[in-house]
């Protein structure tokens, strides 16, 4: 599972700087592939977009950060 999450971890990094070029330049990186229409791209954009849900729906499991002890409420309970 680590090499799963690299994997997203990356794709979401370049799905990331795909959007700043977009918002900054108006230029797609899709555009190398042929454009938006074009088969790879299409799929680079699913791969990018099924590595956010996958981070998303395990980064507390993941993430070394949430290991970290969590803040409790006056009764010694988890929030």
């Amino acid at each position: 599972m680590k090499a799963l999450h690299g994997i997203a971890f990356v794709l979401v990094i370049v799905g990331g700087l795909n959007w700043l070029l977009v918002g900054l330049f108006g230029w797609d990186v899709g555009n190398i592939f042929g454009g938006q229409s074009a088969l790879i791209s299409k799929i680079v954009y699913i791969l990018v977009g099924l590595s956010a849900v996958y981070l998303v729906t395990t980064h507390k499991k993941d993430c070394k950060a949430c290991e970290a002890k969590m803040p409790t409420s006056a009764s010694g309970n988890p929030m």
